[in-house]
Order: C-alpha cells, then structure tokens, then sequence
C-alpha cells in the first residue's frame, strides 16, 4: 500500500511537469487552414492590382510616369491622410463588422478598377477623341483602387495585428512568431505568383484579359473568402470572446468629469497672459480642445506614447523609395524595354527571397532575440542595395536594369526580417487597447513615406532622371538615418546591439513591465517551444 501510494504521489508530481510539454489549441487545426486560405484570396487580388496598375498607366499614357505617379499620390495620399481613422473606426466595430466592411469594400473596388481599365484599354483613342470621359474613367481608376487599399489596411489590422495575438494568446511565444511568419509567408507567395500569372497573361494575351481576370476574381473570391473567414471565427472561441469583451467596453458607461478634472485639463492648455480671460481665448481653447480631442490627432497621440514608435518610423523610412517591384520601379523597367513577364519572374524571385526570410527569422530569433535580428536584418538589407547603386554606372540599359532587379530582389531577405521583427515588437509591447489605433497609423506614416516617393515621381517624370535620382537620395540619405534610429533605440537598442557583440543579454526593464515580457519570450529556446502552427 505504501508502494502505491509513493507512485500515485510521484505521478501528480511528475504530471504537472509533462502537461505544458504538449499543450493542444482549444480549436480544430483545420481553423488555421481556413485562416491562412482565406487570408491567401483577399491577398492575391491586391498583390494582382498592386503589380498591373502601373503597366496599365504607362501604357493609357505611354513615355512618362505621369499617371503611374500620380495614382500612386492617391493610393499612399488616401492611406496617409485615413490610415489612422481605419485604425480608430475598426477599434470601434465589432470583428462581424470589421470582416464584412473589409471583403465588400476590397472586392468592389478592385472590381470596378479592373472594368475601368478595360474601357480605358479598348478605347486607346479616348484621350484624344473625348478627354471629358478619359479623365473621367482615369479618376474612378484611382479612386477605386484607393479604396480597395484603405480596404486592405483594415483586413490587414484585422489579421495581421488582431487575430494573430488573439489566437496565440496562453500559448508559448513561439507560437505568435511561428503564425507572424506563416501570415507573411502567405502574402510573399501572392507577391511571387500573381506578378508571374499577370504578367503571362499581359505578354501573352493582352492587357484587357488582365483586367478582366482581376475583375472575375474578386467577383468569384469574396464569398467563400467570408465563408472561410467567419468559419475561423465561430470556431476558436478566443476571438468570440474577445469580441464580446470589445463590445461590452464600448457600451459601459463613461464616467462624467469632475470639476476638479476638468479643472486640471483645462490647465494643461497653454495659456496666454493676454487673452486669459478674453471670449477670443474662449473661443480658441473650445477649437483646440475638440481638435486634440479629434479621432485622427488622439490616433497620433496614442502611437508616439509607445515605447516601438522608433522601430515603426524606421520601418516606415523604408518606403521611401524606388528600390521595390511596386508601380514606379514596375513602369520604368517596362520603359526600359523588359518584358512584362520578365518582370513579373524577377518580382516572383523577390517574393521567394522574403519566403525564405519567413523560415529564416524564427531560427534567428530563438537565438539572438527579437531586437537584435531587426539590427542585423537591415544591414542585410543594405549591403545588398550597394548592387543597386553599382547599377547606374553601367552603360548598357538592359543590363543595368537586370543588375537592379538583382540587387533589390536579394534585399528582400533581410527586409522582411526586419519588417516581422517590427510587427512582433508592437505585438508584444502595444497595449491590447491600442493595438489596431497604432497599425492604422504606422501604415499611414508609411503612406506618407511612400507618397513623398510619388511626389518626387510627379516632379520627375522622366523615368529614366526619376529611377537614378532615387537611388542616389536613398543611397546617401534616408539609409544612414534608418541605421541610426535603429542604433539608438533608447535604452532597447543600445543595450542589444552591444550585446549582440558581448554575447550578454541586458535585463534593462522592470520585472511585470511589458518590454520585460517582450525580452523573457524573445530569449525563450525554440526547443521549449511544445507545438508548432
């Protein structure tokens, strides 16, 4: 009896022990299938418009980058300017709400985007014979596709920023970092097949049956993207019960101001001796109250109070550029004379790179930590941009343009290390509250970024001034200043990178602080990690 005693005790002291090493997810596996099929249609029919919409407009207007930089003036101008009101509307909404306005929306436009461009295309002679309608269909062109991108940013937020740490929350941190790849991976192989599948379809058939293609695809894809995406979340209950949680806040009441609180706002106001007691100052202090009160500035507010805002403007100074297969880089190889579906192969082998950073970057996390392997990741990068700047000295055209898409396909590798260790900074350490405020607004900022690009575009229009001068300003610029934000992260930064050379790790925050969390999952073994996604 003693005997079996001893080993029923030592096995309740054991199991407890055994238990963690083979944790299940409270919901079928075959969920996360339908999550990432799901995520792959909404994907693959903005990467479709993302590659084409720049062949479409030098080809409506052909010699210049004219239309190419202006539709990319509206796009990243739309998301700059609305980018933060996404972010605040979709905290405001329930996840029905957020998925339902973000598959109409997304689909429709790019359906109407892609019939635009097919009267456009049929009707070569329309600029010339009725201005009045190619200006008009120009117009529904760029306003459709800006908002089938603002569409995008709020099922991006959704996914990417929302559900992804909903989902992975109570299971090890390994387990956000292995869904954050996969999610990433989904969308670089968009990137890579869909500029390819266009691209054949533009050189081998004709640039209508582009256009149409994208349009039947979104007509055909949104309902069984909804049904896949509302079977995910009926079925882990995680998500229903964080979204009861985000509506009963919302509906709990407000506690009123007390005078004494009033009082004390009011008197963070800045005052002026002069017109203190004036119904001029009246009047101004009720205009900056309600302005600072103003979703879009109380947006702002909230992403520069977070301890990542560092990490998230030096990812945002990244888009700042030509060096990518968007629209710019896009029309000016096709002005260069490279096929299109050259093109699209070369895009495709830039977003086979980035798949293979999504394998890389959990290996190099689970060992040098989060922060340190941005560090790294981006000077990866730029060593491989030097290709790039090398190219503008070679004389012959098609062979610089092959030796820039060499270059700017290899910086892949480590940009997207760097851009998924920027997600999961802001993931670990932005507050549940301000997690999707913050995602509107740090794709704004990198709207912003990216809209300066279209300007300058505009002012040079000349692809081949416009493509040189950028890789000049970046190269001898806005590199150097992302390097140095990056070094500087106070005192995150500083402490990682000295001791990615020391090989010791710096405890530099508080025990219970969230960037202390941050730093013990970071540094946590990917053996510990019990099963993966």
């Amino acid at each position: 009896m003693m005997e079996d005693e001893e080993t029923i005790i030592m096995m309740s002291v054991k199991e407890p022990l055994l238990l963690p090493q083979q944790p299940q997810p409270p919901f079928s596996s075959s969920l996360l299938i339908y999550l990432y099929v799901g995520h792959f249609l909404a994907r693959w029919g903005a990467r479709m418009w993302e590659f084409s919409v720049g062949l479409y407009m030098i080809d409506i207007w052909p010699n210049s980058l004219l239309l190419a930089a202006v539709y990319g003036v509206v796009e990243s101008g739309s998301t700059a300017l609305f980018g933060p009101l996404v972010g605040h509307l979709i905290d405001r909404l329930t996840y029905l709400k957020i998925l339902q306005l973000w598959l109409l929306t997304q689909n429709l436009s790019f359906m109407v985007a892609g019939g635009t461009v097919v009267a456009l295309v049929v009707n070569p002679d329309l600029k010339s014979t009725n201005y009045l309608a190619f200006l008009s269909l120009v117009i529904v062109t760029n306003i459709s596709g800006a908002l089938g991108t603002l569409s995008t940013l709020a099922g991006t937020i959704l996914i990417e920023r929302e559900w992804a740490v909903v989902i992975s929350e109570g299971q090890p941190p390994e387990v956000l970092t292995q869904l954050n790849s996969v999610i990433r991976r989904i969308d670089l192989t968009c990137k890579l097949g869909a500029p390819v599948v266009t691209g054949f379809i533009i050189s081998f058939v004709s640039l209508k049956a582009s256009a149409l293609t994208l349009s039947l695809w979104n007509i055909l894809s949104v309902f069984l993207q909804y049904w896949l995406l509302m079977s995910v979340y009926n079925g882990i209950p995680s998500l229903g019960e964080r979204n009861q949680k985000r509506a009963a806040l919302r509906l709990s009441p407000v506690p009123e101001e007390s005078p004494s609180t009033s009082q004390e706002q009011t008197s963070l106001l800045p005052l002026d001796a002069n017109f203190s007691e004036s119904s001029n100052s009246s009047w101004t202090r009720k205009i900056i109250e309600r302005f600072s009160k103003s979703p879009y500035i109380v947006a702002w507010r909230v992403y520069l109070q977070q301890d990542v805002v560092l990490p998230g403007v030096a990812l945002a100074l990244l888009y700042f550029t030509v060096l990518s297969f968007g629209t710019l880089m896009t029309a000016t190889l096709e002005w260069e004379g490279i096929p299109a579906y050259v093109i699209g192969i070369a895009r495709g082998v830039s977003a086979a790179i980035g798949i293979a950073a999504t394998y890389l970057y959990p290996i190099v996390q689970s060992r040098i930590s989060t922060i340190r392997t941005g560090i790294w990741s981006i000077w990866s990068q730029w060593a491989f941009l030097l290709v790039c700047v090398a190219s503008i000295w070679v004389e012959n055209n098609i062979t610089s343009a092959y030796l820039l898409m060499a270059g700017v396909a290899a910086s892949r590798l480590g940009l997207w290390m760097f851009d998924l260790s920027v997600i999961q900074q802001m993931q670990d350490q932005v507050p549940e509250s301000d997690r999707m405020v913050v995602g509107g607004v740090q794709n704004s900022l990198q709207s912003v970024l990216d809209l300066m690009t279209y300007v300058m575009a505009v002012v040079i229009s000349n692809p081949q001034n416009h493509l040189r001068g950028s890789i000049y300003l970046r190269s001898s610029l806005l590199g150097t200043f992302i390097l140095e934000v990056l070094f500087q992260l106070t005192p995150l930064g500083v402490a990682f990178a000295v001791s990615g050379f020391l090989g010791v790790d710096f405890d530099i925050f508080p025990v219970g602080e969230p960037g202390h969390r941050a730093l013990q999952s970071s540094h946590l073994p990917r053996a510990e990690a019990p099963y993966s996604l």
